[in-house]
């Protein structure tokens, strides 16, 4: 018997006219999430949909910043198809962290309001277990040419 779910994310993605993609496979060595204890990490994910990447280049440059925030909110949203994939999202009980990083051209200091893509996409599919502590750092380059990378820790039961 599952155990009920602690948020309605099935119901909150619907609102959101999302659904969770596959997962994207590693592009080198790693997997896409590890459970250790009631903790699962995420590797950083980059904003892929159907195999290809939605935005290329530097924020602040080649790419604006409400490109990077939805690119951000894409990256999140691979993070969860990542999750869901080794425990579930019903396992979720809160999300504890996300690290967001953002190839920033010179002189780009907005890192927070291109995470907040992520952040905000959470707090929406999570309600308040969404809540979470982050980072957000602005890097000269990403892989791929991409603008964003996001990774998170969730506590699951």
């Amino acid at each position: 018997m599952a155990a009920e779910s602690v948020t309605p994310w099935r119901e909150n993605l619907a609102k959101l006219g999302t659904t969770l993609p596959p997962v994207t496979a590693p592009v080198a060595a790693y997997v896409p999430a590890l459970r250790s204890g009631s903790l699962v990490y995420t590797s950083g994910q980059l904003p892929f949909v159907d195999g290809k990447l939605v935005a290329e280049g530097k924020v602040g440059a080649e790419v604006t910043v409400e490109a990077a925030a939805e690119a951000a909110r894409l990256c999140a949203l691979n993070a969860l198809a990542a999750v869901h994939d080794l425990v579930g999202l019903d396992e979720v009980v809160r999300i504890v962290k996300v690290v967001g990083f953002v190839a920033s051209a010179p002189g780009f200091g907005d890192q927070p309001v291109v995470i907040n893509g992520a952040s905000q996409f959470l707090g929406a599919v999570f309600g308040d277990a969404g809540a979470h502590a982050r980072s957000a750092v602005g890097v000269s380059e990403l892989p791929r040419n991409t603008p964003v990378e996001v990774e998170l820790i969730a506590e699951v039961r």
